[in-house]
């Protein structure tokens, strides 16, 4: 059975990795929660998307810290604004969350000001108070970056675990666009299942930090040899849809039949699972094909994309609107068409 997902909580109806969000998405049916983490200066994971939170929280309204606006370079990205390791948790509390995309979510918008920022042991928590076993996918974000400015996030990361007794829960999965963070996760006995996230083009930052411009992209690591390499020390891989669907036609979407997926197909004939984000339904982000009308905050047709993603045996999928993915889920469980991979 396809995993549904859910990115930054029920993100499509709440301000993002806010605590309305994730129990709104457990409400949904949701099988796991995606949190990203973040450190602050005093070594506290916070739930934000990134370090940089002007988007996703008051914080440019709060006279206190208009001093702590600055300008970094994360990743090799030059960017201004303000950053978690630049708060002390303490310092975080007095923070409110906020929708990210106002103009194309304005009801989740309506919930702003309404919830604090949480950490990451808030939301295990919540996942352990759930009527149901709901599991934890965890998004490392950065870790080269934080890593050189004093804040390890493997060693984080674990004693977070570690302390709220999660320690080889069956629920548990970290994931990281960073080979290097994921091994010291697995070296530390933290447990749980090991997945690196793949962009669809450029290089691992970790990979890019060791070896400049000779560093492997993403593409060359999704090659036979390479797949089959990763699987010995990790248990999945999570693409992008782009990479997932590369040469479908989205006008036959609606074939019976499974539709066929490369990588998928590679990666699971090497033991690893495959994950893909993300499914959102308004016409923004659906292939043009499928969009409907003018409105790009409208919802186009995302059930032929979704369940058409599904079907590729992809064996998770991340969702902002929770309730969507496993609506498709179930249309294609029941239509027969399903080749859903291990759950």
């Amino acid at each position: 059975m396809t995993l549904v997902i859910a990115h930054r909580g029920a993100s499509g109806y709440r301000p993002e990795h806010s605590r309305s969000a994730y129990e709104l998405a457990i409400d949904l049916g949701a099988d796991a929660i995606e949190p990203d983490l973040v450190p602050t200066k005093d070594g506290v994971l916070v739930l934000r998307h990134e370090n940089e939170i002007s988007g996703t929280t008051d914080v440019a309204d709060r006279p206190e810290f208009a001093a702590r606006r600055t300008t970094k370079v994360v990743d090799g990205k030059r960017l201004s604004g303000w950053f978690t390791e630049d708060f002390t948790w303490d310092e975080l509390t007095a923070l409110r969350t906020r929708e990210r995309l106002p103009a194309l979510r304005p009801r989740s918008a309506e919930h702003d000001g309404e919830d604090p920022v949480l950490r990451l042991e808030d939301l295990l928590a919540i996942l352990d108070a759930a009527p149901r076993p709901v599991a934890l996918v965890a998004e490392v974000k950065h870790a080269t970056y934080f890593d050189s400015i004093g804040l390890p996030m493997g060693e984080l990361v674990d004693g977070v675990i570690g302390g709220a007794g999660w320690r080889g829960d069956e629920r548990l999965t970290v994931e990281c666009f960073e080979k290097g963070v994921l091994r010291d996760i697995g070296s530390r006995g933290t447990g749980g299942r090991l997945v690196y996230l793949q962009e669809a083009r450029g290089s691992a930052a970790d990979e890019v930090a060791s070896h400049g411009r000779a560093a492997p992209t993403y593409a060359d690591e999704r090659t036979d040899g390479a797949l089959a390499r990763l699987a010995e020390e990790f248990d999945g891989i999570s693409v992008d849809l782009k990479t997932l669907m590369a040469g479908t036609d989205p006008v036959a979407l609606d074939d019976p039949r499974p539709v066929r997926s490369d990588v998928v197909e590679r990666a699971q004939a090497v033991g690893l699972a495959v994950f893909t984000w993300t499914l959102r339904p308004e016409n923004r982000f659906l292939p043009a094909p499928l969009r409907r009308g003018g409105d790009v905050a409208a919802h186009g047709d995302w059930e032929r994309w979704f369940t058409s993603v599904v079907r590729t045996g992809v064996d998770g999928v991340f969702a902002d609107h929770t309730d969507l993915a496993v609506r498709a889920r179930s249309l294609v469980e029941e239509r027969g068409a399903g080749v859903g991979g291990p759950a």
